[in-house]
């Protein structure tokens, strides 16, 4: 089953007249005719030009910084700096998959007292033109005291390490450490008793895995433009994954009331985590205050890899035990995420994803959120979870090795059902790893024959929880028999259209009847970041909610023009229908909704959710690749992602998603990283340098989507755009041993490394 093909359902099959086509995306026509509106579009009247001043140091002291004379360049509106923020409370909010301290937000939007990464912000300036802007920059005088950076998380980690934060103690169970240190938190996942496990185990692996630091790569930078009333109300255009998110992150540095700032999301032009947390909104909006005009900041390319939130790198140390049947006895793993300049890396979804796949009876996690001089890292796509699957899934295809067992049946025989306690305590609910895996197994690809020399194939199984959270739609009635929805959920996967979808599915109407908008913070009701692989099934239950209102109000509005009680009225496929006293009475949607204003005022149905409860999902990849011994190039001959998706709401955007993700971790697996020197800077940060895939280094990507639907939803819908990411490196890693002989346990798998590997250098 191809991505050409239709979508399979495992458990259970219900037929639907909407869900599970492929129309066109809502918002295709303007994205292809540029009429689409993205952040470094919007232009407004009187509009000023913001640039940023960064530091050139990885690690500094501000002794002074001096704004005169840039302020008194012609064509300059407005400078500010630090001194500028408002009094910010040290309290900790969730931000899209992360949480967020306000302290450390408003430090990392325009340094106060130290700089502790190349690309910090230390000053912004709004001018008439971006190169007056940029000529005040070279203005500003910095009084800079340098000091010794570390980079490396192990490194940071010691003793004698130089101190980012000197006030910053090492949270954990036990309290705070009785001295300062780079480790911003521990905590341990404990189950049974592992020294037992290990003891009844027949086979022990223990390797150490190393993971760079990667971006998401997205087209668009960050860009934001702010504008201020005369009566001190806020308007922001912003690129973002949650205009409610964004809202909190300026309030707080601003010191201004959340109703007096509204969030206008524009389009976005990729995102996959990146977006969740301001870098420029808060400097966009103290400009143009100061400045009295509008004024915009588009990031270029070389301060979005220096001065944005990247992914973690990592150290993990990991060790499996096994019964000679292949039974894990037990597992313990070390993971250590470099979490940039302040603390909330995610090594705790690290630590909940390592092994969620399995059913392992004795189990220890330690983890470890460390602070380097680097950008402080954000969510991207399945964040921790890609770093932890590479350790443990190389270490299980080399276990299945040692075993003499097919890698899958191997996986099959340890395989977590519904219920399985985790070693992070959590239990499974309603998951499809087995089915997944079985698919996998009896795919073609799996069975088809690899000839010729250096070629290998790798399988990597890979999980992500995904959310739910908060959520709120709003269904309009036409008079013409059309809706309009309208939900808070930024739109950055094509979700205006599965949320169109199901809204079609519940009211019984055409696709091409239902207008899908984002509203602003001051139209929708709160929803949470478009982060999470949440959107599609959080604010679908939003908008079934909504839709099951509108037919509660068109029946009430049917009801009194038949003289019936409410409950009389069968709504069904867009009629309305009811036995009276003169026989059958039928009215469409269209003619009632018609009347149904003038009868009792506008029919406007609405959902507002906290969704508590939400399915996680399971994916699993093939892959063939072949190996140059000369060069160690890897060229990649052949990709099959296998996927449990709940319920297939729109199988073409689940197919893309699966699809670009892949892309994205073989860009993780042999090309992308950052590189830096001892003293902090960063030698790559642009597309030239920062190496990722491109259309020749990606095959075809064969789909096969498998339906387990979470009970919780309406239609049995889960988070898909994340699980994908998990796999790649792993499948990747355990192709190219096959093929050479050599087990890669870094990231990325260069060629150099390759030939490192294989004893050729």
């Amino acid at each position: 089953m191809s991505h050409q093909g239709t979508p399979r359902a495992i458990r259970g099959t219900k037929r639907y007249t909407v869900i599970g086509t492929r129309p066109p995306r809502v918002d295709a026509p303007d994205k292809v005719t540029g009429r689409a509106i993205y952040g470094p579009d919007v232009v407004l009247p009187r509009m000023a030009y913001g640039k940023i001043l960064r530091s050139p140091y990885a690690h500094a002291r501000i002794r002074a910084i001096d704004t005169s004379q840039a302020e008194a360049l012609p064509g300059v509106y407005a400078v500010v700096t630090a001194r500028d923020l408002g009094q910010t409370t040290d309290r900790t909010a969730q931000v899209g998959e992360s949480s967020v301290s306000f302290k450390f937000l408003c430090d990392n939007n325009l340094a106060s007292d130290k700089v502790l990464y190349v690309g910090h912000a230390v000053a912004a300036v709004a001018a008439s033109s971006p190169h007056i802007a940029e000529d005040a920059l070279k203005l500003i005088k910095v009084d800079y005291e340098p000091l010794p950076p570390v980079t490396d998380v192990l490194e940071a980690m010691r003793e004698d390490a130089p101190l980012l934060h000197e006030g910053m103690y090492t949270e954990s169970l036990a309290g705070p450490s009785e001295k300062p240190s780079n480790i911003a938190s521990y905590f341990q996942y404990l189950k049974g008793d592992p020294a037992q496990g290990f003891a009844e185990a027949d086979v022990i692996l223990e390797r150490e895995f190393r993971t760079a630091t990667v971006h998401q790569g997205y087209l668009e930078p960050h860009a934001a433009t702010a504008v201020w009333s005369p009566d001190g109300f806020l308007t922001l255009y912003t690129t973002t994954q949650g205009s409610f998110d964004a809202r909190a992150q300026v309030a707080e540095p601003l010191g201004c009331p959340l109703s007096k700032i509204r969030v206008i999301p524009t389009e976005v032009g990729g995102a996959f985590g990146g977006k969740n947390i301001s870098y420029v909104d808060v400097a966009a909006a103290l400009l143009a205050r100061k400045a009295g005009r509008p004024v915009k900041i588009t990031m270029s390319r070389a301060e979005v890899f220096l001065a944005t939130g990247p992914t973690s790198g990592s150290v993990i140390r990991l060790k499996i035990g096994a019964k000679r049947d292949g039974r894990l006895t037990a597992a313990k793993a070390e993971l250590f995420y470099e979490v940039g300049a302040y603390p909330g890396s995610p090594v705790g979804s690290g630590a909940y994803c390592i092994f969620a796949s399995y059913e392992i009876p004795h189990g220890q996690i330690d983890c470890y959120d460390v602070v380097v001089n680097k950008p402080k890292t954000g969510s991207y796509r399945a964040p921790g979870a890609t770093q932890a699957t590479f350790a443990m899934e190389t270490l299980i295809d080399e276990l299945a090795e040692k075993l003499g067992m097919d890698p899958i049946e191997l996986r099959l025989r340890n395989i977590a059902h519904e219920g399985t306690l985790l070693v992070t305590g959590n239990r499974h609910r309603s998951i499809g790893a087995e089915e997944v895996l079985r698919t996998t197994r009896n795919h073609p690809h799996y069975k088809a024959p690899l000839g010729g020399p250096h070629r290998g194939r790798g399988v990597a199984l890979g999980y992500w929880g995904n959310w739910g959270a908060r959520s709120s739609a709003m269904i309009n009635v036409n008079e013409d028999g059309t809706v309009t929805l309208t939900t808070g959920s930024v739109d950055i996967t094509g979700t205006r259209t599965s949320l169109a979808m199901q809204a079609a599915e519940v009211l019984g109407l055409p696709l091409e009847n239902i207008r899908s908008t984002v509203g602003d913070t001051d139209v929708m009701g709160y929803s949470d970041s478009s982060a999470g692989s949440r959107t599609t099934m959080a604010t679908g239950i939003a908008v079934v909610e909504a839709a099951k209102d509108v037919i509660t109000q068109m029946k009430a509005r049917a009801a009194q023009l038949w003289g019936l009680p409410a409950d009389k009225v069968i709504y069904e496929r867009g009629m309305f229908r009811a036995n009276t006293p003169d026989g059958i009475q039928e009215m469409s949607f269209a003619a009632l909704a018609r009347q149904a204003s003038a009868m009792g005022g506008p029919v406007r149905g609405k959902g507002d959710v906290n969704v508590r409860r939400w399915g996680g999902a399971f994916g699993a990849h093939i892959v063939d690749v072949e190996v140059d011994p000369e060069t160690g190039k890897v060229h990649i001959l052949r990709y099959t992602a296998v996927q449990d998706v709940g319920r297939a709401i729109h199988p073409g955007q689940i197919e893309g998603q699966i699809q670009g993700a892949v892309a994205q971790g073989i860009g993780w697996a042999l090309y992308e990283g950052y590189v830096y020197t001892p003293q902090g800077q960063m030698l790559n940060p642009n597309f030239l340098d920062y190496k990722m895939p491109t259309t020749l280094d990606v095959p075809p990507i064969d789909v096969v989507i498998v339906e387990v639907p979470w009970p919780e939803h309406p239609f049995g819908v889960r988070g898909v755009g994340e699980v994908p990411i998990v796999p790649p490196p792993a499948a990747i890693a355990n192709a190219i041993y096959r093929a050479t002989g050599a087990r890669l346990t870094e990231l990325p798998m260069t060629p150099e490394r390759i030939l490192r590997s294989m004893g050729v250098i």
